[in-house]
């Protein structure tokens, strides 16, 4: 008995010996069915994304994390400050060594002079050009210090001031407009810059 082909409809029998003819799907259903999977692949990992828990930060990590950094930069600022104050320290001592490197190097060519003029002085026969030359190493070396801001004290004359003077002695003052001025001046006082460097030590008249 030959079974019933459902394609057919009821009751219509066919051979299975007969190869069955299968229509191919429509370019359009083929398309709508692709367009359903998507979407049902995209609900599936809506849904999966969605019950999935979110993953929590540990705070103590977050606090190490700043730790370190904070840390790091503390170090940094530590290991800069070290280096500059090594180096700072280093060159104020350098300076405390040369500080007088300057007056030093304007002394030497006016040493040389004087060891030139003692030579001479030795076999010179001309006492008068030999003090000349001794004059003119004086005014030189007096020069140069001037120009680095050596300046000499005038106080003979001068009323008595405790903040540049230095009284050796007092005596009667030769006459009324020299009492409580400076009569006589033993050692010579000098500025520099302004500043006193060597008090005049004086006597004062009474």
């Amino acid at each position: 008995m030959l079974p019933i082909c459902p394609k057919f409809g009821h009751g219509r029998l066919f051979d299975k010996s007969e190869p069955v003819k299968i229509e191919p799907m429509s370019k359009k259903k083929q398309t709508e069915a692709e367009l359903e999977n998507e979407e049902v692949k995209t609900a599936e990992e809506t849904v999966k994304n969605a019950t999935e828990p979110e993953e929590q930060k540990d705070p103590l990590a977050e606090l190490q994390s700043q730790y370190d950094q904070l840390n790091d930069k503390y170090l940094r600022l530590y290991s800069e400050f070290e280096n500059f104050r090594r180096r700072t320290a280093k060159e104020r001592l350098d300076m405390m060594k040369t500080a007088g490197e300057d007056v030093f190097k304007l002394l030497l060519p006016i040493i040389d002079d004087f060891e030139r003029a003692r030579t001479n002085m030795e076999t010179a026969a001309d006492v008068p050009s030999v003090k000349e030359g001794v004059e003119l190493i004086y005014h030189k070396m007096v020069t140069e210090l001037q120009h680095k801001g050596l300046k000499p004290m005038e106080a003979k004359g001068e009323v008595f001031d405790p903040e540049i003077h230095e009284a050796i002695t007092q005596i009667p003052a030769p006459s009324e407009d020299l009492k409580g001025k400076v009569v006589d001046e033993i050692e010579k006082g000098y500025y520099l810059n302004d500043k006193v460097i060597r008090y005049a030590k004086v006597v004062v008249g009474s």
